[in-house]
């Protein structure tokens, strides 16, 4: 959400403008002491725990790459900090590009006595900036009772047992704000409080209880999910999660051996997998991985590719001159430590042919060159090939045009293929940054994601800052579980912002002749900073047909005292937000009919 605008006009300062400069400049990696075993030769940033080392020993490792990462917003450094299965008295505070997971089959098998942290006092007890980290198989058991993960985007939090309470905002002192998080085949026994966490999406979780909203707060298949309320609590809840499969992880057997488990498929599902037993799935053993680190060639991934290998990239940067090819059904491509590959020609960074059941996740996308036509592609082209029973899925995938440096993508993501599943996408064209990284014609960037296959399902889609229409949805019978956007806030006059007769774009389109298409709990949000006292017809367009159906959408105008706003919700239905801050809420739109 609004970077450090967070809670908008209602007395929430601007950090989101503030260049970031000298203040986010990296830490030198060598600040990290050397750690423990190695012995998958996963590299010197994936820092490998067991008991034997002594907490005391492990907490020092770990508060120095927090002392790194801490504040550490776009710089290059990337860690993975994974734990045998054991027992651990330690507090891990998790800072950007900082992944923590546990090596076991079960999130019970690692136990953390002590917190797994997000908060923000590095920006004042402002969380609306905790991007780019991750938590996922572990049992948390925090000494207190209460376990803090106050994030924004990209800070996903997976297959997790909380033994206590969870709070989502961050602590004093300080503007205490969070936006935009994911939790998902997670356990939390107590309550979960959102607190001014501005809008979340739980999947397939299991909750004690839930207390708190502001926005939009989505829950997918969770059980102990707080009833359907949206707008008077904004609680959107659907029962049950149609089609998804959980990310594939890394474990450990007993005899020291890696695998990665992917997990199976499951339709019509609730509450988590591993809770009754072991999840169902496969294992894949390391061997059968190219395990890729920091200078690995564009050629060399794709000559293990070629032979059938899979994927497992370590944490670091990756610039790539061209595509890294996926074409054989089945693949797993598998990020640690938000490992981040840059498109430095113009080139398209993944290309996944039109096959079944590949996986690509736990990847930042960026855009390292002027102009680059698309930065992830599934599929090549219309298809009418099915891949009901085995899809592709993309979990934690994200983004970025700008702010680490200057670049240009037309599109983030394109979808081809039909039957794709997206669990946790933020694609980002940055609104702040290190020093010329960022602006309207240094940044350029169309579209975050055009879905042109049918069958897509999406789960937790955040689309942010993009030109032109932020997606757009041109496949049929697709649906989506949690939308977050926010306009441009750079647009720097109304005429360099229209297209025919009509003012801006709308955030999410859905192409006119499409007949099928449901969406879940959206939330569309404008902020134009340079006081240009700029439009938008509307944040939301479909076609007005009955298989249409959008379900609980809001808008939000964030512009404190200055002009401009959101002219409709959804085509030319719903009140304006604008001149100042507002919010709109509608409870459902199909056929050109809303109800409020």
């Amino acid at each position: 959400m609004l970077r450090g605008a967070a809670a908008a006009a209602v007395a929430v300062p601007l950090a989101g403008g503030v260049s970031a400069g000298s203040a986010f400049a990296s830490s030198p990696a060598s600040a990290v002491p050397s750690h423990g075993h190695d012995g998958a030769g996963l590299g010197p940033n994936v820092l490998v725990f067991d008991p034997s080392m002594g907490d005391a020993a492990i907490q020092a490792q770990v508060d120095a790459v927090f002392t790194t990462q801490q504040s550490n917003q776009f710089g290059t450094e990337r860690y993975a900090l994974a734990f045998m299965p054991g027992t651990y008295t330690v507090d891990i505070n998790v800072g950007f590009y900082t992944h923590v997971l546990g090596l076991g089959a079960s999130p019970d098998d690692v136990v953390i006595n002590g917190h797994v942290t997000v908060d923000a006092q590095w920006l004042q007890g402002n969380g609306t900036q905790n991007f780019w980290r991750a938590a996922e198989n572990l049992s948390i058991v925090p000494p207190d009772g209460l376990e803090r993960w106050a994030v924004a985007q990209a800070g996903p939090m997976r297959r997790v047992h909380v033994k206590g309470d969870m709070s989502l905002w961050p602590s004093p002192p300080g503007n205490q704000w969070s936006s935009g998080g994911f939790l998902a085949d997670s356990v939390v026994d107590g309550q979960v409080d959102s607190g001014s966490q501005q809008q979340w999406l739980s999947r397939n979780d299991s909750f004690g209880s839930w207390t708190g909203s502001n926005w939009n707060m989505v829950f997918v298949g969770v059980e102990g999910a707080p009833a359907q309320s949206f707008p008077t609590p904004p609680y959107t809840t659907v029962d049950r999660t149609p089609v998804v499969r959980e990310k594939p992880f890394l474990t450990v057997d007993r005899h020291g051996s890696y695998q990665v488990f992917v997990p199976a498929l499951r339709r019509e599902s609730t509450g988590p997998t591993w809770v009754h037993g072991p999840a169902e799935g496969r294992g894949i053993p390391l061997s059968d991985f190219h395990v890729a680190r920091p200078g690995d060639s564009t050629a060399r991934i794709n000559e293990a590719l070629a032979w059938g290998k899979h994927l497992l990239i370590t944490p670091g940067v990756y610039p790539l001159s061209s595509p890294l090819r996926v074409s054989r059904p089945g693949t797993v491509v598998l990020g640690l430590g938000l490992a981040t590959l840059q498109s430095t020609h113009g080139n398209t960074v993944i290309e996944v042919d039109d096959v079944s059941g590949v996986t690509v996740a736990g990847l930042l996308f960026e855009a390292a060159s002027a102009h680059t036509p698309v930065l992830l592609r599934v599929g090549n082209g219309p298809s009418r090939l099915r891949h009901t029973f085995d899809p592709t899925a993309l979990f934690d995938v994200y983004a970025r045009i700008g702010g680490a440096l200057a670049g240009g993508a037309d599109v983030s993501v394109q979808l081809d293929s039909n039957d794709v599943i997206c669990d946790n996408l933020w694609l980002w064209r940055a609104d702040h940054g290190l020093d010329n990284t960022v602006g309207w014609s240094v940044n350029p960037a169309d579209t975050g994601i055009i879905v042109n296959g049918d069958h897509v399902t999406a789960y937790a889609l955040a689309v942010e800052h993009y030109q032109k229409y932020e997606v757009l949805w041109q496949g049929n019978h697709g649906s989506t579980y949690f939308f977050q956007n926010e306009h441009p806030y750079d647009v720097p006059t109304q005429t360099a912002w229209v297209h025919g007769g009509t003012k801006g774009y709308a955030a999410y389109k859905v192409a006119d002749h499409v007949t099928e298409h449901h969406a879940w709990g959206l939330g569309s949000y404008c902020f134009f900073d340079l006081t240009a006292d700029i439009y938008t017809d509307r944040a939301y367009e479909v076609p007005d047909t009955p298989g249409v159906v959008f379900t609980d959408l809001m808008t939000v105008c964030l512009n404190g005292a200055g002009g401009g706003g959101i002219l409709h919700c959804i085509n030319n239905t719903g009140d304006p937000v604008q001149n100042g801050f507002g919010t709109f809420n509608m409870t459902s739109y199909s056929n050109g009919t809303g109800t409020l």
